[in-house]
């Protein structure tokens, strides 16, 4: 597990050490807030691109919409942080997708000077930045209805870990479980396009040495589960 997460709130975030080959940086953050890095909400437009603003005004529940922003904002002012640059200024696209070539893969800057990668659940979102590609992901405990939903969508081993627990720890091993399996999925770009099933990522306390990437378990609020992967040099 990663010890140190760090938190961004309000004000304008104190730079630690830039993220190196071998230590990647996260970051975490309340959604609810009402400034983030000290950038109000309220003057988002002023910070986010065009695509930004408008998936913001799809949303029809505005406490949706407000995590969607503080949490774009909470990105644009942390790659800003480390290229040195404002935030308004940081070109975001996507590289072409692994599985199909569509323009659709892991969100980056023109160039990739700074891999990152942003999750968000219930209140809470982590950003996690690297010199490689990083896939971070944080999830809420989910009920005992989905758990029967997708317990036979996991990998074989990772469904009879989860089946061989108490039936009281098994939300939580989901959670962790899945936490892991999105941020390798995310890292590699392809997302969920190719299932559940692979990799193994595993469901006790400790994650499974994946090939090809260094999984971590991330501190999380209570009643969540976050994991980190990161790609390993070839």
């Amino acid at each position: 597990m990663i010890e140190h997460v760090n938190q961004l709130g309000p004000t304008a975030p104190v730079p630690g050490p830039a993220p190196t080959p071998t230590t990647p940086v996260v970051w975490a953050l309340n959604t609810t807030i009402d400034a983030v890095g000290g950038h109000p909400v309220t003057d988002a437009n002023s910070v986010l691109d065009a695509e930004e603003r408008e998936r913001a005004a799809r949303f029809h529940t505005p406490g949706l919409a407000h995590r969607y922003v503080a949490s774009h904002l909470a990105l644009r002012t942390l790659l800003g942080l480390y290229l040195d640059q404002p935030p308004h200024t940081v070109r975001l696209t996507r590289e072409d997708c692994p599985c199909c070539g569509a323009p659709h893969g892991r969100p980056n800057v023109p160039g990739n000077p700074l891999h990152f990668s942003l999750s968000h659940s219930g209140d809470h979102a982590y950003i996690a930045l690297a010199t490689t590609p990083v896939g971070v992901d944080i999830e809420e405990h989910p009920t005992p209805q989905t758990l029967t939903d997708v317990l036979h969508l996991l990998h074989p081993t990772e469904t009879q870990e989860l089946t061989a627990l108490p039936a009281s720890e098994r939300v939580t091993a989901l959670a962790r479980c899945w936490a892991r399996k999105e941020a390798c999925l995310k890292a590699a770009g392809t997302g969920l396009a190719n299932g559940l099933a692979d990799p193994y990522v595993g469901a006790l306390p400790h994650p499974a040495a994946v090939p090809g990437y260094h999984l971590a378990d991330l501190p999380t609020p209570t009643r969540f589960q976050a994991a980190l992967a990161t790609v390993t040099a070839p």
